[in-house]
C-alpha cells in the first residue's frame, strides 16, 4: 500500500525521459503551506503563482498567472528540460487549470472522511473529463492513519466534431 505523500512524490517526479524533470505549479498559499525544510519540492522545478515579488531560491520560479507559467515551460531553457507540469493547488489554480485546454488529465485523491477546512477542489467538469484507469495508479482503496482514500484519474474528452480535417 502506498502512502499518500510517497505516491504524490513518485507521480510528480517520474519522467519517461531520464534527462528531463517535471514542474509543479502552485499558488502562493500552497507554497507557504509546505514546511520550509521541504521547499522547494525536490527533483522538480517549482513554479509559484503570485502577483507579489517573491524571493524563492533555486529551482523555483515565480509567475504572475497560470498562463504565464505554462508559457515559460514552452520556452527555452525550460522547454528542453521539462517533460510534464503538475498543478498542485490551491482551489483557484485547480479551477483555472481544469478550464485550460492544456489540462489533459486530473489525478485526484478522494478522501473518505470529513475534515474542518476552508479550501476545496472544484467539481470535475464531467462534460469535459471522463473517469479512466491508469496502470500507474492503484485502483484499490488506501488507508493511512485510519483515513480511507482512493485515487481517481480523469482524462479530457476530445470533441472530434470540432476538428478541421
Amino acid at each position: 500500500m502506498l502512502k499518500e505523500m510517497a505516491y504524490f512524490s513518485r507521480m510528480t517526479k517520474r519522467t519517461k525521459d531520464s534527462s528531463k524533470q517535471n514542474a509543479v505549479i502552485m499558488g502562493r498559499k500552497t507554497w507557504e503551506s509546505i514546511p520550509d525544510k521541504n521547499r522547494p519540492l525536490a527533483g522538480r522545478i517549482n513554479i509559484v503563482l503570485s502577483r507579489q515579488d517573491l524571493k524563492l531560491g533555486l529551482n523555483t520560479l515565480a509567475c504572475s498567472s497560470l498562463e504565464t507559467a505554462l508559457q515559460s515551460l514552452q520556452e527555452p531553457p525550460l522547454a528542453e528540460s521539462i517533460e510534464s507540469a503538475w498543478v498542485i493547488g490551491g482551489s483557484s489554480v485547480y479551477k483555472e487549470a481544469m478550464a485550460s485546454p492544456h489540462c489533459s488529465r486530473i489525478y485526484l485523491t478522494k478522501i473518505f472522511k470529513t475534515f474542518e477546512c476552508d479550501t476545496f477542489l472544484p467539481e470535475v467538469p464531467m462534460n469535459t473529463f471522463k473517469l479512466v484507469k491508469d496502470p500507474d495508479v492503484p485502483e484499490e482503496m488506501q488507508e493511512e492513519n485510519g483515513v480511507l482514500y482512493g485515487y481517481q484519474v480523469y482524462e479530457r474528452l476530445h470533441d472530434f466534431n470540432s476538428l478541421k480535417l
